[in-house]
């Protein structure tokens, strides 16, 4: 699907494109008894598929750094929908030990785990390092969802084995994914102030597809009823786009028959997630509702198996110092 398609709007093999919204995606899809993890759900295409999730019946857990937004969000979807099942944990994927208290709020909780949204990310921001002593792109983006999905694991093997409905793992990446270091990811480098660049966006993206083939290629050997996959979620003015917003708003006035609403964008995760034509479907990556190529990088089960050693020893570390 080219650039015609994306200005159209014409639906690719999937009967969906890059017009198409997240209820359209969605539509007739009976997702009542699951129960779904959606991580930066209380704004932006996390906000809309967090409704859409649970206009479809879903029970929808919000993990949010910002306590206060996300129970605001909560009432919003509320108002128009008062049998939406939704709960707000708070969450800083940028810290690991939020993180661990994370999970241990849920799983107190008692629920089961049918999906899993990794949506919550940071973008071109200043070069700054977490708490953890960690570039922020590559704490946020990746690190923190690779902790949470391992942490999470075991209740979702769990789930599809006393439910018999397969579990989802949807990872959000970007087309940014392309556009890394030459290495695609530095690993004698991750902190490394002097050559920063908004390549780290890049790098972290790239982190998350690989999460994903790795970890499908993991689930597969297991035979775990688990799909893991990563999406493009296309182009979408968010307050994600904040530290830089007018260099974004320019591009933006530049390139405006590609840009999408909200509501298209939520569409990939929502269909991803929910839609029965990807059942068993695994480590693939879509953008508008289809399969697409990813770069040369994101395709090397070398470099995805040396990067997941590399974050479970980060993590070990960090946990331990």
């Amino acid at each position: 699907m080219g650039i015609l398609s994306l200005v159209s709007g014409r639906p690719g093999p999937s009967g969906f494109g890059s017009a198409s919204t997240a209820e359209q995606v969605s539509e007739s899809i009976d997702a009542s008894g699951l129960t779904a993890i959606i991580t930066g759900g209380a704004s932006g295409i996390g906000l809309e598929t967090t409704r859409v999730l649970t206009m479809r019946g879903a029970h929808v857990i919000i993990a949010a750094r910002n306590i206060k937004a996300a129970n605001e969000a909560k009432q919003a979807i509320l108002k128009n929908n008062e049998n939406a099942k939704i709960d707000v944990l708070e969450l800083d994927l940028s810290s690991l030990n939020s993180v661990n208290a994370f999970v241990h709020t849920f799983k107190a909780l008692n629920l089961p785990l049918n999906i899993l949204i990794n949506n919550a990310g940071v973008m071109f921001c200043p070069y700054q390092l977490s708490q953890d002593g960690i570039e922020m792109h590559f704490a946020t983006n990746y690190l923190g969802h690779f902790h949470l999905t391992n942490l999470l694991l075991d209740k979702m093997k769990e789930t599809a084995t006393t439910t018999g409905i397969e579990g989802r793992i949807v990872i959000l990446s970007s087309l940014a994914h392309a556009y890394t270091y030459e290495q695609g990811i530095r690993f004698e480098k991750i902190n490394d102030k002097d050559s920063y660049s908004k390549k780290a966006y890049g790098q972290s993206k790239l982190a998350n597809i690989l999460h994903a083939n790795e970890l499908t290629r993991r689930l597969k050997e297991e035979g775990v009823n688990i799909t893991v996959n990563s999406v493009n979620p296309g182009f979408i003015m968010t307050d994600l786009m904040r530290h830089s917003f007018v260099l974004m708003r320019i591009f933006q006035l530049l390139t405006y028959p590609i840009w999408q609403t909200v509501v298209q964008g939520a569409a990939t995760s929502c269909y991803v997630a929910l839609h029965p034509n990807l059942k068993g479907v695994s480590g693939k990556y879509f953008m508008y509702c289809n399969e697409y190529a990813t770069s040369n990088l994101a395709t090397e089960p070398e470099l995805a198996k040396k990067l997941w050693d590399y974050s479970r020893n980060l993590v070990k570390s960090l946990r331990h110092s």
